[in-house]
């Protein structure tokens, strides 16, 4: 389960994503204005970053991730 991709083309670079996570799995880099997924095996997919993205460019599955998450 999990964020399956964040669009940077349609991310605006609001931050709405890393305010609204109620586990913490973005950041935000503040020098480039973008967020990145952090602990995405703390992911639930509760879903709210997907519903609270005023560009819609958050993709959340239900499946369960297999990916590792990268430090970058």
């Amino acid at each position: 389960m999990g964020v399956r991709d964040i669009d940077l083309s349609k991310c605006n670079g609001c931050g709405i994503c890393e305010d609204i996570c109620p586990l913490d799995v973005f950041r935000f880099d503040k020098e480039k204005k973008i967020p990145y997924i952090k602990y995405l095996s703390d992911c639930m997919a509760c879903f709210l970053c997907e519903l609270e993205c005023p560009q819609k460019a958050i993709y959340v599955t239900p499946d369960r991730e297999r990916r590792i998450p990268l430090p970058w």
